[in-house]
Formats: C-alpha cells, sequence, structure tokens
C-alpha cells in the first residue's frame, strides 16, 4: 500500500513506488536532497556530505540518486556504503563534514525508506533547521554548480570498524570482565546493516558463541522490523530450546536495542535504557539522566535511588538530546531501545547499548531474568482515541489538563498527569485526528484500568459539546 510523503523536522519518509509527491519517489528523493545540500551549503560553507544506508531493497537506488544530487550542487560525497544510523552520525564530526544523510526508513516495513538528516555535529537537525530544509525544497530555488566544479564522490568502508573500535576504547566498556563470562548469545538482526556491525562488536568483545539469525544484509526484512515482542517468535524461540545467556536484537538502521531474556522471555526495550543507565550512574557515583515523556518511571526510580536527577523531554531524538545537554546528563535515551551516551556520541545507539549492557551483565553475575527483576517493575499501556476531523484535539486536551489541575502536570508535549507512581500521557496525532492515550502503572490491569479512564474523560467532555 502507497501513502502520502511524510515530510517532517527528522527527514522525509514514504513508500518507494507510485507518484511524485504521494510516495518516496526518485523525483522526490532528489528534491529534498537538493534542499538538503543547498541549505548545508548555506548555512556551513561546508561542500562534504557524509551518506550512509541500511540494507533496505531501495537503497542502493535513493543512495545513487542523493549522491549524484548532492554532486551536482558541487557537494563532495564520501560514501560509507551499508552501515548504521550512529556510524554515520560518528563519521560526519571525524570527516569534518557539513553534515550527513542516513537512508533509512528504520523500523518501518521494507517498502518504505527515508532520507534522515544530520548537522555538522553528526546529530539530527533542529525544528528550526528542518523547516529552512523544508522550506527550500517547497521554493525549488537549486543552484545547481558549472561542470568544471561538480562534486566529488568517493567511498570509505572503514567506519564500521572505527565504531567498534570508539566503543571499545570506553573507559566502562569491559572487554576481559564479557570475555571472562564466556556468553553465548543470539543475535537478530532483521536482514539489514546489523549484520554486519552486531557480530563484528560482539567478536571484538571476546563473546565465545554467537548464533546469527536474519543476519545476512538482503533488506528482505524476515519479520516486521520494529523491535516488538509480537515480531520477535524466532528467537524467543531459539533461546527457549538452546543455552545461551540472552538474546539481542536491534532494528534495520541499529538505533534501537531489545534484549531477550536466557528462557526466551522479553527483557522489555524500556528496561534497555534502565539497566544501561543503572549501569553508568553505579560507575559513575550517580549522575543525572534524561528520557521521553512517554517513557517508563524506572529510570527515574533508578536515578533517584543513586542521588541524580531526572528530566522529561518531549518525544523525539532531537528534543531528548537538547534536554540531555541543559541538564548534563550522563545517560539518556528513548523507551524504544535507544541509548544515548554522551561521551562517544549525542544519537541512539544500539552498539554502545550492547557494549555497556554486557559489561554491567557480566559484572553484576546474575542472569537476565534475576538482573531485570532488580529494577522497579512497570507497565505501559498504549492507547489511542478515533476523532472526527472536526474536532479541536487541541481543546479537548486543555479541557483533559482543567480536570486534573490538582496533579502534577507536563504540558511540553502535549498533556502529562503524574498520579504518585502512575501516570498518563496524552498526545494527539500531527497526521490524522487521533490522541494517543499512553498509561503506566505497576501492573497492565491497573495502567489499563488509568488509561481507560482518561479515554471515559474525553467521551465525557465530547458528549457535553454535543
Amino acid at each position: 500500500m502507497l501513502v502520502a510523503l511524510i515530510k517532517s523536522i527528522s527527514g522525509i519518509r514514504g513508500t518507494i513506488g507510485g507518484a511524485a509527491g504521494d510516495g518516496l519517489t526518485p523525483i522526490d528523493v532528489v528534491k529534498y536532497a537538493a534542499a538538503f545540500g543547498t541549505w548545508v551549503l548555506d548555512t556551513t560553507q561546508n561542500n562534504t556530505i557524509i551518506i550512509g544506508r541500511d540494507a533496505r531493497i531501495s537503497g542502493e537506488m535513493v543512495s545513487k540518486l542523493v549522491a549524484a544530487t548532492l554532486q551536482g550542487l558541487g557537494i563532495h560525497v564520501i560514501d560509507l556504503g551499508l552501515s548504521t544510523t550512529p556510524t554515520v552520525e560518528l563519521a560526519v564530526p571525524a570527516k569534518k563534514a557539513g553534515g550527513g544523510i542516513i537512508l533509512t526508513a528504520s523500523h518501518n516495513p521494507k517498502q518504505w525508506n527515508a532520507l534522515k538528516l544530520l548537522n555538522d555535529k553528526g546529530e539530527f537537525i533542529s525544528e528550526q533547521d528542518g523547516q529552512q530544509v523544508l522550506a527550500l525544497a517547497d521554493a525549488e530555488q537549486f543552484n545547481f554548480a558549472p561542470v568544471n566544479k561538480l562534486g566529488q564522490y568517493s567511498t570509505d568502508s572503514s567506519f564500521l570498524k572505527k565504531h567498534v573500535k570508539a566503543v571499545l576504547a570506553l573507559p566502562l566498556v569491559d572487554a576481559e570482565a564479557i570475555r571472562a563470562k564466556n556468553f553465548r548469545v543470539v543475535i537478530d538482526c532483521v536482514n539489514s546493516s546489523g549484520g554486519l556491525a552486531v557480530p563484528m562488536l560482539l567478536e571484538a568483545l571476546g563473546v565465545e558463541k554467537i548464533e546469527k539469525l536474519h543476519c545476512e544484509p538482503t533488506g528482505d526484512f524476515a519479520h516486521n522490523p520494529e523491535p516488538l515482542p509480537e515480531n520477535l517468535r524466532d528467537i524467543a524461540r531459539a533461546l527457549e530450546k538452546g543455552s545461551y545467556d540472552l538474546g539481542i536484537v536491534v532494528d534495520p538502521d541499529v538505533d534501537r536495542l531489545a534484549l531477550v531474556s536466557e528462557n526466551g522471555e522479553m527483557f522489555g526495550e524500556e528496561y534497555t535504557l534502565v539497566a544501561v543507565a543503572d549501569y553508568v550512574l553505579k560507575q559513575n557515583g550517580g549522575g543525572n539522566t534524561v528520557s521521553n515523556l512517554s517513557s517508563t518511571r524506572a529510570l527515574r526510580d533508578v536515578t533517584e535511588r543513586l542521588g541524580g536527577n531526572y528530566a522529561a523531554a518531549a518525544v523525539g531524538e532531537v528534543n531528548v538530546v537538547n534536554m540531555m545537554k541543559q541538564t548534563n546528563a550522563i545517560i539518556g535515551g528513548e523507551g524504544n531501545g535507544g541509548i544515548i551516551f554522551p561521551e562517544l556520541h549525542y544519537g541512539r545507539d544500539a552498539l554502545v547499548g550492547i557494549a555497556l549492557f554486557l559489561t554491567h551483565l557480566a559484572k553484576s553475575g546474575l542472569t537476565m531474568t534475576r538482573l531485570r527483576a532488580s529494577y522497579p517493575n512497570y507497565h505501559i499501556s498504549k492507547n489511542k482515541i478515533e476523532l472526527t476531523p472536526d474536532i479541536n484535539t487541541d481543546k479537548i486536551l486543555e479541557q483533559v489538563q482543567q480536570r486534573y489541575a490538582k496533579q502534577p502536570i507536563n504540558t511540553i508535549d502535549g498533556v502529562k498527569i503524574e498520579f504518585d507512581k502512575e501516570w498518563v500521557h496524552l498526545r494527539k496525532s500531527n497526521t490524522e485526528p487521533i490522541i494517543r492515550i499512553y498509561a503506566e502503572s505497576e501492573s497492565n490491569a491497573t495502567a489499563d484500568h488509568l488509561a481507560n479512564k482518561i479515554i471515559g474523560d474525553i467521551k465525557e467532555i465530547l458528549s457535553t459539546k454535543a
């Protein structure tokens, strides 16, 4: 099924095929690559851009279009080829480039692709910068270079190794402790570039046995690539049958990390960050952390227990990074398995997450199930309520806020209401008349009950307006 092209500050995303402007067609790829290249030249006067891609089927085609368009603007392109999002993020400042483009639709299925845009620090561009790129694309006022000033094209396949080397050089990564444990690990890399990067890292860390599932980077994803429990049945079965210590799952561009316990049970994507933060905070004697408003409260509990301060950011990696910089956080990320460790770089990075987690597991002496049991146990209920297009969702959110005015409320991204150790977060969709409602409590039943209570409030508000 083809869907409308999604143009947002974080990049340009769509399905391959169809009419220009409806999906991510070659015409759309060229237009937005030209807009971003123009923005880089205007803002940095730097005419080098790094590109890299995940293994999805359309990747090579999209990459060639992007590279040729940038060359046409007089920009020198360094192509990392099959790579990961965090690897491209590291390469941009390492090569002193003016920006970067990652060709990946992250956890979206194989018919999708996207251009994700990085500034000269190797970080996702800000909302303001993103608006400038979109305005340039709409205006289509591109000034292409004359023939003797076309950009050069070169490849550099060394950066995955450099990325692994940078992870191993971190003081909190202890390869000796990992090697001494003789870990036996199953990995699922969903037939994308994680199939190259994750085994390379695990071998360098001294993992004894690596059982590979879906590690051929063909881009023909073996299952829905979002690392949710319902999509991870293959690795769960492998762990149930074999004598393994844990399972490791990454998404197609290797910025999200999901873990599976030795008995085949999900560790919980929300708890990837909790466990890694616990290790980092203990090693540092405390410190500040950040996650987004829809992430588990367990991170706050772990942070405060160790004497640090926790802050919540609006949903979106760029917002988490900004909050981390403001609060001088030593670890942060998102509840979807995204680990941001500033000592390496300000971007979600499954490779640094794997190395820190394995060090933590090795030093703890615990099994996965016992480590998971050592953390506060919360459950998140995810719901939505569909509205008609004529309903003003902002007004609905305001009225819900008024009903709970006595509770602590955060409005930086929708409305988040806290009730002791429970919370509910309401966010409106930017693309359709929907309010998403996330609730967290210490059991699934109470989280569902809390969500349903808020849904009931919304229905009541709607009925009084009718």
